[in-house]
């Protein structure tokens, strides 16, 4: 089993850099092959690329523009591993990753994989409070890679493998924007291949997200989850709901304020306080833990809303998929 690493890169060589600096330092005795696929970037890579020949057998692509899945596609095609590791520019690798995948994937072979991702000392207070309203089990429940899910793991295209069987039959990515590996993980599972989460291959994600930034990216994950639910059936779930009761309890906590019902202001405050005492736990810092809470709240609000907007689109006013968010489809 040899390994090809795919790197999609779009105007971050310093990212880019910071991740090949990782993958350098793999404790790993096989020989395995890195290809960044350049996604029509302005700010290029290939000089911080020219830096790491020496120490990685490593491959440099330009593309025009057509997003990450395809860049992912095009890197695949490329490959000459039989076994596919996609990253995300903005992830930096522990120095056991590929030794971990390997023996995971000798123990108990699956043709697809995800991994956790966790934050790094050197993160800022807000990625760190971000990865925390990402990963936590109060939060997101875990799902991003908290605990063992057997071969049912719905793949994170930032931290992710692929066998090469896998991709010529599902074709890999679909050219839509957002829940691409999501839609791919249930092409995966029509076609009867099995996922699983290796607990042990995290990656240490950076997430450049502004507060700004990141509410806008959970309202897109939001906006695309009930189109993925009507691309795919049987996948939805009452949990893809949670987040938009969240928004929904708010409204009805502020009209509350009007009423002098302080119901669920005491619920939320309650829930609200875990999450401090719960990311002061794990941290060990005051600002994260209050940071949190904020990193919390516009994660529910721009998933939940995202989420409402899709579904009233989709089921109210009966819009196609592509009307309701073009953005995905563009």
């Amino acid at each position: 089993m040899k390994f090809s690493i795919i790197i999609p890169v779009y105007n971050r060589p310093n990212e880019l850099d910071e991740l090949l600096q990782s993958i350098a330092k793999q404790q790993y005795e096989f020989d395995f092959e890195v290809l960044v696929i350049e996604d029509g970037s302005n700010i290029k890579s290939d000089i911080i690329v020219t830096e790491f020949e020496t120490f990685l057998k490593i491959k440099y692509f330009y593309k025009e523009n057509s997003g990450p899945g395809d860049s992912r596609n095009y890197g695949m095609k490329k490959a000459q591993g039989d076994y596919f590791i996609i990253l995300d520019s903005d992830c930096i690798l522990p120095n056991h990753y590929l030794q971990e995948v390997k023996e995971s994937l000798d123990h108990n072979y699956t043709d697809a994989f995800g991994g956790p991702d966790r934050s790094h000392s050197s993160f800022t207070d807000t990625q760190k409070a971000i990865n925390y309203s990402m990963t936590s089990i109060l939060t997101t429940g875990g799902i991003r890679g908290g605990e063992y899910l057997g071969n049912k793991f719905q793949l994170r295209s930032f931290n992710m493998g692929i066998s090469k069987v896998a991709f010529l039959k599902t074709g890999g990515f679909s050219k839509q924007h957002y829940g691409e590996d999501i839609d791919l993980t249930f092409r995966l599972w029509k076609l009867g291949f099995k996922t699983k989460l290796i607990p042990k291959a995290f990656v240490y994600h950076k997430r450049r997200s502004t507060l700004q930034q990141f509410f806008r990216q959970t309202l897109n994950f939001g906006s695309a989850r009930p189109i993925l639910n009507k691309m795919h059936p049987n996948s939805a779930k009452i949990t893809y709901w949670f987040p938009s009761i969240f928004v929904l309890g708010l409204f009805l906590l502020i009209l509350g304020w009007f009423l002098n019902s302080q119901i669920l202001s005491i619920l939320y405050g309650i829930y609200f306080l875990s999450i401090l005492i719960h990311s002061l736990t794990l941290n060990r810092s005051a600002n994260i833990a209050v940071l949190s809470i904020y990193t919390t709240l516009i994660q529910f609000l721009g998933y939940g809303l995202g989420f409402l907007k899709s579904m009233f689109g989709l089921h109210i006013l009966n819009k196609s998929t592509k009307q309701v968010f073009p953005k995905m489809f563009d």
